[in-house]
């Protein structure tokens, strides 16, 4: 890429020494689902010589193409993709796993010297990758079983024994959120102590990188009709087809990928549980409440500077591109730490 003019200093002005050369920055671009991230992420990457690092913990599953919503190859400008299409759908990638998978990432970029740009939905995932996870036990596959099996059959059991055990995580966990409930137990039988004391002990956060996090905030009724027509649009463009084909594959209806927005929508109409009408309906619905828990999530964290509007929206993108470039050029951030001309723009990479 040839060398930008950036109020007034050149690309390579922005790479000049500074006084924090072990700190590179860090771009992140978070919001709702269907705020538009990707087409966001798309403009920094592509006029900040970025490279994309996905947080989404859908887009991480090889297949799941469609119900999704990862931008095809086609669109992606010869900008590097990391973590998509990383983890086979019968698997799961617990938080743990995924920040140990990006801090790599991140390691290789920020040695060759390109800008990674973090996109996606989960702020879970996130989380984990910025501010660590509590050093605790692993899962425990023989006491999750049991612990699944005892909610199949008493649905309130998970809560009534946490609410004696560890009053404070069961206050704090609604319940009928067994995967959480099921965790806090874990904690609390494999250590021996309440799971919100182990829950407080010091975290290991991301070192090395300055952040930047941007937010969307669309419209709440511009996000809604667009969740809605998305949903609608998945069942028209091959989400059944592309859902039919990984069940054929051998996937388990029950399979943890299956269970998110769309799929598992598409998995009841396939197995005849519902009619198609209603799975639409139903992926709908649940979208529009996942977003909104998206934003209850991303709005606790007063670090990110929210922008009004959809990430595809020329506005929003200039907008998002001024911070970004002040960011960049500002104090500790002018990227020292920059080896190479930029990425080559002309192959997508992905994690095998």
């Amino acid at each position: 890429m040839s060398s930008v003019e950036i109020v007034g200093l050149t690309s390579q002005d922005l790479y000049a020494p500074s006084i924090a050369p072990n700190m590179a920055p860090l771009l992140v671009v978070a919001g709702p689902t269907g705020a538009g991230k990707s087409a966001l992420a798309l403009h920094l990457a592509d006029a900040l010589e970025g490279e994309i690092v996905n947080y989404d913990s859908v887009q991480v599953y090889r297949g799941l193409e469609i119900g999704s919503a990862k931008t095809p190859a086609g669109e992606r400008r010869g900008i590097p993709h990391h973590l998509i299409d990383t983890v086979d759908p019968g698997r799961e990638l617990t938080a743990g796993a995924y920040a140990s998978l990006a801090r790599a990432v991140l390691g290789d970029l920020k040695a060759r010297g390109v800008l990674p740009i973090l996109v996606g939905g989960t702020g879970f995932y996130l989380r984990a990758l910025l501010a660590g996870l509590t050093p605790a036990p692993a899962r425990n596959s023989d006491l999750r079983s049991r612990l699944t099996a005892l909610a199949t059959r008493q649905p309130a059991a998970l809560h009534r024994f946490l609410r004696r055990y560890d009053p404070t995580s069961a206050a704090r966990i609604h319940r009928n959120d067994h995967q959480k409930l099921m965790r806090a137990i874990e904690l609390t039988r494999l250590t021996g102590q309440p799971a919100s004391h182990v829950q407080s002990f010091p975290r290991q956060g991301l070192e090395g990188f300055r952040v930047l996090q941007i937010g969307l905030d669309p419209p709440r009724r511009a996000l809604r009709e667009a969740l809605d027509a998305r949903s609608a649009n998945m069942f028209r463009d091959g989400l059944l087809d592309e859902t039919r084909a990984l069940l054929e594959s051998g996937l388990d209806p029950d399979a943890k990928s299956l269970q998110t927005l769309g799929y598992k929508q598409a998995v009841a109409f396939l197995t005849g549980q519902l009619p198609l009408a209603d799975a639409i309906c139903q992926c709908q619905i649940k979208t529009r409440q996942y977003a909104k828990r998206q934003m209850t999530w991303f709005r606790s964290d007063p670090a990110i500077r929210w922008l009004s509007g959809f990430g595809q929206d020329a506005g929003v993108q200039q907008e998002a591109l001024r911070i970004a470039r002040e960011f960049l050029i500002s104090g500790e951030n002018k990227r020292p730490w920059r080896k190479s001309p930029g990425p080559v723009r002309n192959s997508e990479t992905t994690e095998a």
